[in-house]
């Protein structure tokens, strides 16, 4: 469907402000020819306090990276890893207030009612590829706690992606589990942390503990226990909203140990684990069926162990060597509950409920980066081979067996040391699908892909730069769709365009002011589709905004939105728009920092009215019309620096502080209302 003229007017104001950013920049350019004389090495300039707003805008890339580092998770409270990056702009929950029934949406792929996963999301969990693929109405089984994590990277779209896996079409989410020498600072030495918190809606409670030893300054453990339950949550309207009751209970474990000459050599562990016990639960976790499935008891596991080799001597640029295993293992046991289902007496309904699932990713990497000049030409370079088995147990509509892939990628960044970059990418994969049908017989399915892109970056003097890049992805054949022959030797392909422009100033108002901004408008086209049901061809496009404003007397201001179209092709050649694109959103945060002591904050999140095409059962086209929202966030952080209550942090957070009554698109279930948010941390 082409763009509405709102939308339209959008994409040429962006168009517009990148040309506009360009022409600003080269009349600076031409102003700095001649520069006022640099100060003497005698000459104190005196200390430089920057503003500081709530997220980093990444200018100095082409590849939209949102990075979220601690301080942003302990500030939000998020009940789940899902509620850490639904600020990110592009990304949108199906569900994210609860583990089960919930997932990632980003750039109109990812999770969706039906399945909990269309494998063009990949989620990574220090270096672990976790997953379920397309486990019907379950989910995507998500289950880990956010007080694990330090930092979550989000990669939108495919550019950025080939180092990670083949299909990406919607991004990538990293999520990188606490260090101990985050906590000791490095240094030799014993430390624990302890956090409690709950909230009012309903009934929620969570807590951490952590145990950070450091031994030697080469040695580091660290052991980390969260537990986080709520009971049924509220909506706007006070009713109860059905299964968003769960408790889960999550540890991790990891040490680093580091050896040899300048510590070249290091060795690094780690292990998560968290389980869920439901019982009398909807099968259906997304509810979308009436109740029609009935009710399961279900106990999920979910866990992932990595073991990291590193050699970086500091005297080769040449060799930077990792050589890695990880593995990913999801379990769900469940148990029909009988009587719970009307379709009991028509169909065999307690061997798809009962059905339990095992899903095993084991990956094995050897990749080296190397850094090295050539003139005024700096250049990094990553080279990577990895062999990867994903083993599925057999199952009640979940056909299993075993999917044998190798990879080989190169990633590179070329600086020419004028401003200009390029970051060309590269990744082989091959694939072997086998299993059981369900007459008996075996099969074997064989398929590979060649896969790439580029992007090229000029950055101007004044903190002005343009960007472009293209990408090419192919999502190889899974093990769901070994009962269709068709469908086993048909990758999905995937060609994505971009293009942007961002801008990075220090000094606006006062020497410590701080403004970053980005945007960026992306086409993507999806052919040979297979994930979704009668769909021959998916087109998206979309325009990205970040942007923060920091005083260096403390106020800050930042902004993220999101415009999105999309269209769909069915396999009658009729077109509507694309089911899972996203509302257009906007996120706009203000606040202010009184030092270390307090960081104040409002959130405004609001999301447009939503007008869909689709086709009904008898093939005429109709509308579906999903009402926006306007939410307001407040979040209080409070740390004492003196008095009995030094190093205590408070945090505190009001969210829908209005009580809004909404279902975002996409979502299946009404959002949570009213939810007053308290946590106590302390590290002694």
């Amino acid at each position: 469907m082409p763009y509405t003229d709102s939308q339209r007017i959008r994409f040429f104001s962006a168009t517009a402000i990148a040309i506009a950013m360009v022409g600003h920049s080269a009349s600076l350019a031409q102003e700095n020819e001649n520069p006022e004389p640099e100060a003497t090495e005698a000459e104190f300039l005196g200390t430089l306090t920057l503003g500081e707003s709530k997220r980093t805008v990444q200018t100095e890339t082409a590849t939209p990276l949102t990075v979220i580092d601690q301080t942003e998770i302990d500030d939000r409270q998020a009940s789940t890893v899902a509620e850490l990056i639904d600020s990110v702009p592009g990304v949108t929950l199906v569900n994210g207030s609860t583990p089960s029934g919930s997932g990632i949406n980003i750039r109109g792929f990812g999770a969706n009612s039906t399945f909990g996963s269309d494998q063009k999301v990949a989620i990574i969990v220090d270096g672990a590829n976790t997953g379920s693929e397309e486990l019907y109405r379950i989910g995507t089984q998500l289950f880990t706690d956010p007080y694990l994590y330090k930092q979550v990277e989000v990669i939108r779209g495919t550019i950025g992606s080939f180092e990670y896996g083949s299909g990406i079409i919607g991004g990538v989410v990293k999520l990188d589990t606490k260090d101990a020498s985050d906590f000791t600072g490095g240094e030799p030495g014993l430390k624990a942390a302890l956090t409690v918190g709950g909230y009012s809606n309903t009934d929620g409670l969570n807590g951490s503990a952590i145990i950070a030893w450091q031994p030697t300054r080469n040695l580091e453990l660290l052991a980390n226990y969260a537990y986080r339950e709520q009971g049924f949550q509220d909506d706007g309207d006070g009713n109860e909203i059905g299964n968003s009751e769960f408790e889960l209970p999550s540890f991790l474990l990891k040490g680093r140990y580091s050896f040899g000459v300048d510590n070249a050599h290091s060795i690094m562990a780690s292990y998560t684990n968290s389980e869920a016990n439901d019982r009398d639960v909807p099968y259906d976790t997304f509810l979308t069926s009436d109740g029609g499935f009935g009710n399961a008891d279900r106990d999920t596991k979910s866990e992932t162990a990595s073991l990291f080799y590193n050699y970086n001597p500091l005297s080769n640029d040449l060799l930077d060597l990792t050589a890695s295993i990880t593995y990913a293992n999801q379990e769900i046991d469940q148990t029909y509950i009988e009587g719970s289902s009307p379709l009991e007496r028509f169909f065999p309904i307690a061997a798809l409920v009962g059905a339990d699932h095992k899903y095993e990713t084991t990956r094995a990497t050897l990749k080296n980066t190397a850094f090295f000049e050539t003139g005024s030409i700096f250049q990094e370079w990553r080279t990577g081979i990895e062999l990867i088995r994903k083993e599925r147990a057999d199952a009640n509509s979940a056909p299993g067996g075993e999917d044998d892939r190798y990879g080989l990628f190169v990633v590179g960044n070329v600086d020419f040391g004028n401003g200009f970059s390029l970051a060309p990418a590269l990744r082989f994969e091959s694939s072997e699908v086998t299993g059981t049908l369900n007459d008996g017989s075996n099969v074997s399915y064989e398929n590979d892909a060649l896969m790439g892109g580029l992007s090229a970056r000029y950055a101007f003097g004044d903190g002005f730069a343009v960007f472009t890049s293209y990408a090419h992805t192919e999502n190889l054949p899974i093990l769901d769709d070994l009962e269709n022959a068709v469908f086993m030797e048909q990758p999905e392909v995937a060609d994505t365009f971009e293009i942007g422009a961002s801008y990075d100033r220090i000094g606006i108002f006062n020497d410590g002011d701080a403004l970053a901004i980005k945007v960026n408008y992306y086409d993507t086209t999806l052919d040979d589709v297979t994930s979704y049901s009668d769909v021959s061809e998916v087109s998206i496009q979309g325009i990205e905004l970040e942007g923060s404003f920091a005083l260096e007397n403390g106020f800050y201001i930042d902004l993220n939105a999101n415009f999105t179209e999309g269209d769909e092709e069915r396999g009658t050649g009729q077109t509507v728009d694309w089911r899972n694109a996203p509302a257009d959103s906007y996120r706009l945060t203000g606040g202010r920092r009184f030092g270390s002591f307090a960081d104040l904050s409002v959130e405004v999140v609001s999301a447009e009215d939503t007008v869909r095409s689709t086709l009904s059962q008898s093939g005429e086209r109709q509308t579906v019309e999903t009402e926006g929202f306007l939410i307001l966030n407040a979040r209080a952080t409070i740390t004492p620096q003196a008095g009995p209550l030094e190093g205590v942090a408070f945090r505190l957070g009001l969210e829908n502080a209005f009580d809004e009554q909404f279902t975002p698109l996409l979502a299946t279930r009404p959002a949570p209302g009213q939810n007053f948010k308290l946590t106590v941390s302390k590290v002694f």
